[in-house]
């Protein structure tokens, strides 16, 4: 039986066990989420690693981290170091998104090496295969060869795929008709107008989507229901495009689900602040409380080199709404490949939006994280604000740098440290 199947029959295995004692909640709560979709448990047959992972309601918000190779830079080395600096940096999940150099050497390198579920893109790589290795068309790549890409993939291990089976003939006229300033920037989403344009056919994802489902329940991958029409920029958020896939995800989310395949949903992308919560809202409403993969979202276009800010953010404010899965952002979005240090940056970035709304959202330990760093803060008990903190090597080495009150009080306080003062206050006034 699938994971899905096990927590309907209330089969209790080690994976709702394992998942359920790192959350801190009853296995009996994780097995009911599983069984209704709001949770879900990515974790292939096929994939060995310990830390399993669930996503969903009731659980702290997870962070996934994206790498992968590109033209430019293929070499899986280079992925190999992302990869740890990511799970180290505390990235629940990674997604491989390479489109360079040998693509199966490469999912398969970061396969072997990876602690955490690992989701991939399989339209990626049979594009690039087409064009870069057969010299064709993008819309010359066949049905079968997208099928095959995701069952090789799927053998190989991968724990969960995004997948565009929400963009249909309907959803491709909408956006004739309603002009945006960045059309489409999602890749999945692009690769798949193109092919659907170039052969004058429905979008074979969501054509073909019972075969699909087969595939994925037999390797135990969980679905993520990309959104291809996600928004580009503020001023196409919460279009007629994207709500009109949100719709089909909502219909495809329920078929899923009775194939026995887990699933999540992905949002968007850019969006103002006053537009967040309304759109949690709705895709929990459309979609059935299925969790909800948000990239970011972003709050403003205007910062290139500081995305991972405005990610943040957003990724904050939609977690705190109830979103339950924040894809990071990196400096280096819209500028750049990112390096292992934007890597680093990012994670962390999310990891800070995803613990403040872990505290909203009231999961178990959260605020008792932080009133044990106020003790510590307020005991002038370095070390143990250091082990604490989300980023404990930078803590140490800003702490390093103190100078003359590196014993005792900081170096921008020094003797006038008001917790300090405070306390010899209180002392006197005991006395």
């Amino acid at each position: 039986m699938s994971i899905r199947e096990d927590a309907i029959n209330r089969n209790q295995t080690e994976i709702f066990t394992k998942c359920a004692a790192r959350e801190n909640i009853p296995v009996e709560t994780l097995m009911a989420d599983v069984a209704t979709g709001v949770t879900c448990i990515p974790k292939n047959k096929n994939h060995h690693f310990e830390n399993i992972t669930a996503i969903g309601r009731g659980v702290t918000t997870k962070v996934n981290a994206n790498i992968g190779s590109s033209k430019d830079y293929p070499e899986l080395g280079t992925e190999l170091q992302k990869l740890c600096v990511a799970v180290k940096a505390g990235a629940h999940t990674v997604m491989d998104l390479s489109m360079g150099g040998d693509l199966r050497e490469v999912r398969r390198g970061i396969l072997a090496n990876c602690a955490v579920p690992l989701g991939t893109v399989p339209i990626y790589q049979s594009i690039a295969e087409t064009v870069e290795r057969d010299k064709k068309e993008i819309g010359e790549v066949t049905v079968d060869q997208i099928f095959q890409t995701i069952r090789e993939q799927a053998e190989d291990g991968v724990d969960f795929m995004t997948i565009h089976c929400g963009i249909t003939k309907s959803t491709v006229e909408r956006i004739k008709n309603h002009k945006r300033l960045t059309g489409v920037v999602s890749r999945g989403g692009s690769f798949t107008i193109e092919w659907m344009s170039y052969n004058k056919k429905e979008n074979p994802m969501y054509e073909h989507f019972d075969e699909l489902m087969a595939i994925l329940k037999e390797h135990e991958v969980t679905l993520s229901l990309g959104d291809g029409i996600r928004p580009g920029c503020l001023h196409d958020a919460t279009d007629r495009g994207q709500v009109q896939e949100l719709i089909h995800l909502g219909e495809l989310t329920q078929r899923a689900w009775e194939a026995g395949v887990q699933v999540m949903v992905e949002g968007p992308g850019h969006m103002p602040l006053n537009q967040i919560e309304a759109n949690i809202m709705l895709q929990k409403r459309l979609c059935h409380g299925a969790p909800f993969y948000v990239l970011g979202p972003l709050v403003t276009d205007f910062a290139p080199g500081y995305d991972h800010i405005t990610g943040a953010i957003g990724g904050a404010i939609a977690a705190s709404a109830g979103a339950d899965f924040l894809c990071y952002v990196t400096p280096a979005e819209h500028l750049k490949l990112p390096s292992t240090e934007d890597v680093h940056e990012g994670v962390i970035a999310s990891r800070i939006a995803a613990h403040a709304a872990d505290i909203v959202k009231g999961i178990p330990g959260a605020m008792e994280h932080d009133i044990a760093m106020a003790k510590c803060r307020n005991k002038l008990d370095w070390k143990g604000q250091i082990e604490l903190s989300v980023d404990p090597e930078k803590a140490r080495r800003f702490r390093d740098m103190g100078g003359t009150y590196k014993g005792d009080a900081c170096s921008m306080c020094g003797s006038y440290c008001a917790m300090k003062v405070y306390q010899k206050a209180t002392r006197r006034n005991e006395k």
